[in-house]
């Protein structure tokens, strides 16, 4: 029994002996190893580093960045620089004198379209804005009516949008129907010959009412070219360009809609400089006593005229050759007419002779129409 505890108590010496440098060598095994792992780190942090900083950017993620594929659920584009392309429009507000001519045109509408349905009708100016005219078409909600109209005038076209309900409440109320009940609303059918004909009535009354609002500035006559229900058949212009969009509001006590009158800019541009002016009869950078002035002193201003007896036409070989004493025979007599010019312009004609010791023509035929019209520029 004592020789047995006696080995068991040696072994478990013998253990402890091993152990202990296999610990030691342990620790050091476990410096060694975090010692690797974290090289071994900072060569994946290095390499996924200088990877993101070589990785090339897919047409997506570039899209994405400058906001040319950029939309929202619905299909319209949010992006930054289509945003910036499709906003250069010119304002409406470098065009003030518009204002005046369709608040002419609120006025004009209310009175004109209350002796139209005998009824009580308020019109009302809700907003004036640019638009491009194709991004109008697609906006236009349906069924509606759509009238092109020629500006006579101004040699272009113009839009004028009827919304259904203000269809609906025309015809109701031109026929008779009872106040205080809305109109009745049938979808899903075309408009019937009856409904197209009082509403094409009451947009000739309001394209009446815009001649007037415009004659002020300058006479244009509106006049109905067609009526169209399909918003594609009533293209005036390209879907790219500019045009003013007014909307305006027609209210008959529990009855209304809306009208919207589309001008494309290029309507606009032969007026475009009476539409610019702040208020009605504005001069531009003229001064009326600076004018008067500058008529008066032209008619003072000292002029060289001269008078040419014959022209002719030689090489150039020849007058490189003329020299002092040659003569040059002029194809003309003592009774043949002398032209008086101003620089390059012809002004009459006359005969040569003398007047006490000078040399005179006297006139015999008016200005010339050249002369006249060059006179009446400088004045």
């Amino acid at each position: 029994m004592a020789d047995t505890a006696e080995t068991q108590a040696q072994a478990e010496e013998d253990m402890a002996a091993t152990a202990a440098p296999a610990d030691a060598g342990g620790s050091d095994g476990e410096d060694e190893l975090s010692a690797e792992w974290e090289s071994m780190v900072g060569e994946e942090a290095g390499g996924q580093s200088s990877a993101a900083h070589e990785r090339i950017l897919n047409q997506d993620e570039i899209d994405s960045l400058l906001g040319f594929s950029v939309s929202d659920d619905d299909g319209s584009d949010r992006s930054g620089i289509r945003a910036i392309i499709n906003s250069a429009l010119v304002s409406y507000e470098r065009l003030p004198m518009l204002e005046i001519v369709f608040d002419r045109l609120v006025r004009l509408m209310t009175t004109s379209l209350r002796n139209f349905t005998s009824d009580n009708v308020e019109v009302s100016l809700d907003n004036i804005s640019s638009i491009r005219f194709g991004d109008y078409l697609n906006s236009i909600p349906l069924p509606a009516i759509l009238s092109v109209f020629r500006a006579k005038q101004l040699d272009n076209y113009g839009l004028l949008t009827v919304d259904s309900n203000l269809i609906y409440s025309i015809v109701d109320v031109l026929l008779g129907g009872r106040r205080g009940t809305s109109a009745m609303r049938i979808e899903g059918r075309p408009y019937t010959t009856i409904e197209r004909t009082l509403v094409q009535r009451m947009i000739e009354v309001v394209l009446g009412d815009a001649k007037q609002a415009f004659e002020p500035l300058t006479e244009v006559d509106f006049t109905l070219e067609r009526i169209e229900t399909n918003p594609r058949f009533a293209a005036i212009a390209r879907p790219a360009n500019a045009a003013i969009l007014v909307k305006l509001r027609i209210d008959m006590e529990d009855r209304g809609g809306r009208v919207e009158l589309l001008l494309p800019y290029a309507t606009l541009e032969p007026i475009r400089k009476m539409l610019l002016q702040q208020f009605m009869g504005e001069k531009f950078g003229r001064d009326n006593i600076w004018e008067s002035h500058l008529a008066t002193e032209l008619w003072s201003t000292q002029m060289d005229v001269k008078a040419v007896l014959d022209e002719q036409q030689m090489p150039l070989g020849k007058v490189m050759n003329l020299k002092v004493g040659d003569t040059i025979m002029l194809d003309v007599t003592p009774e043949s007419t002398v032209k008086l010019r101003c620089g390059a312009v012809p002004l009459t004609k006359g005969r040569m002779g003398r007047l006490g010791h000078s040399v005179a023509v006297r006139l015999d035929a008016p200005l010339t129409p050249t002369a006249r019209k060059a006179m009446l520029k400088l004045t």
